[in-house]
């Protein structure tokens, strides 16, 4: 049965902010992200992972990404890759990084499966895998980080990973998460209603914040960015998971509070997000 995320566990795992804290300190974490479709994903993968900590945060993006998100982000490090879409590894590899977080907006096309491959071969530190970065990897071995893999699938994109269909998902959500987080190394957010959070050793838990308002593209995008900037700053992948999806949800109820859930939009959730890290000392 899984074990529910409460506030209490969330306030307690996430350190507090030294005062000594200087950017190199905070972590250095790399987004990879975006392309000429998709530019809003960038966008909000990247303000998540800043409003939640990360000291350095460098957006690997198509030219075509960049401007928009500079005016609205300038604590942005932007590397530009290409026109269109991100395909070349290299550029990426020479940033130094503690945490990758890859496939938000990227394409899911042959040269994203190559792209998220080398990025994560060796890697020394923890990664992130969502949306594109996931369908890229569906039917042949995820790797395996130094530091840790979490992996952020929807009902769709775990079935097409366990090779199952969406009910069968459904059906049994703990389980499928559960299992697949042990046979391969990794910690499972099984998104959706309360969504899940598995780990390679067995632990489950459900997160009982969020509401319908989440229900529309890019949610997903700023919650990646949330996780991979608690992954960047050292936390353990299964708290970084919970912590991740708990405040998500959190800010999303506040959100709705004030303006519904109807017109509620992903960005909107940020103001909220950040007055839950005021009022709880962070």
């Amino acid at each position: 049965m899984p074990r529910e995320i409460t506030e209490e566990f969330v306030w307690q795992s996430l350190p507090q902010r030294p005062e000594s804290a200087h950017k190199g300190s905070q972590g250095r974490l790399t987004l990879v992200a975006g392309s000429r479709r998709y530019r809003g994903a960038a966008a909000l993968c990247a303000e998540g992972a800043l409003r939640c900590g990360a000291g350095l945060v460098t957006l690997a993006a198509p030219e075509a990404v960049i401007p928009g998100i500079l005016a609205r982000l300038p604590e942005i490090i932007f590397l530009s890759c290409g026109p269109d879409q991100v395909t070349d590894p290299q550029p990426i590899r020479e940033i130094p990084a503690d945490t990758l977080c890859i496939g938000p907006g990227l394409g899911n096309t042959s040269a994203t499966r190559e792209l998220t491959l080398a990025l994560t071969r060796d890697f020394a530190g923890s990664v992130l895998l969502d949306a594109d970065g996931l369908n890229a990897l569906a039917g042949i071995p995820l790797p395996r980080p130094g530091k840790g893999l979490v992996i952020t699938p929807h009902p769709g994109e775990m079935a097409r990973l366990a090779d199952i269909s969406i009910p069968e998902v459904e059906e049994n959500r703990a389980g499928v998460a559960s299992g697949f987080a042990r046979a391969n190394d990794c910690v499972v957010v099984l998104k959706g209603h309360r969504t899940l959070v598995a780990d390679p050793d067995g632990n489950v838990w459900v997160n009982t914040t969020g509401n319908a308002g989440l229900a529309r593209g890019g949610s997903g995008d700023l919650l990646s960015g949330m996780i991979a900037a608690f992954l960047a700053q050292g936390m353990d992948p299964s708290l970084a998971a919970c912590c991740g999806v708990w405040l998500h949800g959190a800010a999303a109820d506040r959100c709705a509070a004030r303006l519904g859930q109807t017109g509620m939009l992903p960005h909107d959730i940020v103001g909220d997000l950040c007055a839950l890290f005021a009022a709880n000392g962070r």
